[in-house]
């Protein structure tokens, strides 16, 4: 703690005594000034009061700036430097696609698509961006199907996750290996051990969820304990732990853009975390049951689900504020994915999916039973969900053998059903890539939180579904 001296105004003691000293010792050496001396002292431009405690060893004419100096960055100019580098990256992505898509490369079409392109991404930060893109899928392509299996995995899926640029992806089981796939070839990279990364772990470990970060160089593991493990996502190098929660870690997200990671806990917390620093920053207090997921865009906010308090918050952090939503679900709520920034999708074990908007309390829509009911005319647990990020495409899995996408009306007051994927077994992860062309979707013959039901027919395994879009997108169709 910094003691209150050292914030006190006015000269110290220790300067005044250093002044008056230094003073007398002059004025006893003080001599009668030679013609050539008072000659000096009559062309210089500088006063010197006797009060003064700054001393000028070297005339003015002498001073001058050095190069480091006046290289220094200022703040503005800063601003306007990575401007100039993100326009003329935009820039040159847009070449490439207009070279892939065999049109000339004129200056005014480029230009044109720039605009477009930074206008959406203004429109996508403050949570109003909207492409409608459901319309275009038709079905899916049942001869295309991929499924990846490997010896070290053989027990339920339960997490997937891709890299940013989409062209690798990790899987994660109710065992302690963590698997990196080639998307391109379906070839298995690397493998981690969750159990033997640090000396201090002990009891079982299993991959329970994960994520990656936005640029691609954190990747967070929740290990089935009260730790999140840390990895390299290139070469699955251990990084370090994080410690703090003092039950299972349920969920883990990235906050688009940054290194700032949130994570939510059946010990009713959520927590961030700095990976620049590997250290905790903050927690969150409020949900009264076991927090079950998490989401987060550009926004430094987190939303979360609640579980069998049946509520919904937001975390303004900046503000640390929260806003609570309740009502929609009759039982636990287990899922939360955003649609945009202004609205998101909760789904949960009565079989209900439900669209909010920050704005109201109670969903605009819902959809009872959306995966029908069991032999005992108990309601299907949706046990996954996920959006296409500002559109209106959202998918949902379940136990009851069918992987379904729907689509979002243009004001959210509606959901329908567009068609649905056979699916054998427990859905435990879903992901939308390039763009909602594909599917990814984690299978197993357990639900990932417990071993309540199974299904033994089902094999546990990662399906990639290529969608397929409507004959008048052309060149489109998968």
């Amino acid at each position: 703690m910094v003691s209150q001296s050292m914030f006190q105004r006015g000269k110290s003691k220790v300067t005044r005594k250093r002044y008056h000293d230094d003073s007398s010792k002059k004025k006893s050496k003080k001599q009668k000034p030679t013609k050539q001396e008072s000659e000096e002292e009559i062309e210089s431009d500088v006063e010197v009061n006797s009060g003064d405690e700054l001393e000028i060893t070297k005339p003015m004419k002498d001073f001058h700036v050095s190069e480091d100096e006046d290289e220094v960055e200022t703040p503005a100019q800063k601003k306007v430097r990575l401007a100039k580098q993100y326009l003329a990256e935009l820039a040159e992505q847009e070449k490439d696609k207009l070279a892939d898509e065999s049109e000339d490369d004129d200056d005014n079409i480029l230009d044109d698509r720039i605009k477009q392109r930074l206008k959406e991404e203004h429109l996508e930060q403050i949570g109003k961006l909207r492409r409608s893109i459901a319309h275009e899928f038709v079905g899916y392509d049942a001869g295309k199907i991929v499924t990846l299996k490997h010896r070290f995995q053989k027990s339920p899926l339960t997490c997937v996750c891709f890299s940013p640029d989409e062209k690798t992806l990790f899987t994660g089981c109710k065992n302690n290996i963590l698997l990196k796939w080639e998307v391109a070839t379906c070839k298995q990279l690397l493998k981690a051990d969750l159990c033997t990364k640090n000396g201090d772990m002990k009891g079982r470990r299993f991959t329970n969820c994960m994520a990656i970060s936005s640029d691609g160089k954190f990747l967070a593991v929740g290990d089935g304990s009260t730790d999140i493990q840390v990895f390299c996502p290139s070469t699955l190098k251990f990084l370090g732990l994080l410690k703090g929660h003092r039950a299972i870690v349920n969920a883990l997200v990235f906050r688009k853009g940054s290194h700032q990671l949130y994570s939510a806990s059946a010990d009713r917390s959520v927590r961030i975390w700095s990976m620049d620093d590997m250290a905790f920053v903050e927690a969150l207090f409020g949900h009264q049951t076991p927090v079950t997921g998490i989401d987060a865009h550009i926004r430094e906010r987190a939303i979360t689900s609640g579980g069998s308090d049946r509520s919904v918050r937001i975390w303004k952090i900046v503000e640390e504020s929260q806003l609570v939503y309740s009502g929609g679900h009759d039982g636990s709520i287990e899922s939360v994915k955003l649609i945009n920034e202004e609205t998101f999708l909760t789904s949960g074990d009565d079989g209900q999916l439900c669209v909010w908007n920050v704005n109201k309390k109670k969903p605009l829509t819902s959809v009872k039973l959306a995966h029908g009911t069991t032999e005992k005319g108990h309601a299907n647990w949706i046990s996954a969900i996920t959006t296409v990020l500002n559109t209106d495409l959202v998918a949902s899995g379940s136990c009851d053998g069918f992987l379904r996408v729907w689509r979002l009306s243009e004001n959210f007051s509606k959901i329908t059903e567009l068609f649905s994927v056979p699916v054998e077994g427990f859905i435990n992860d879903l992901r939308f890539m390039d763009g909602g062309n594909k599917i990814v979707a984690c299978v197993g013959q357990e639900h990932r939180l417990g071993r309540w039901w199974t299904q033994k027919q089902a094999k546990n395994c990662l399906l990639i579904i290529p969608l397929v879009k409507s004959s008048s997108d052309g060149d489109d169709d998968e």
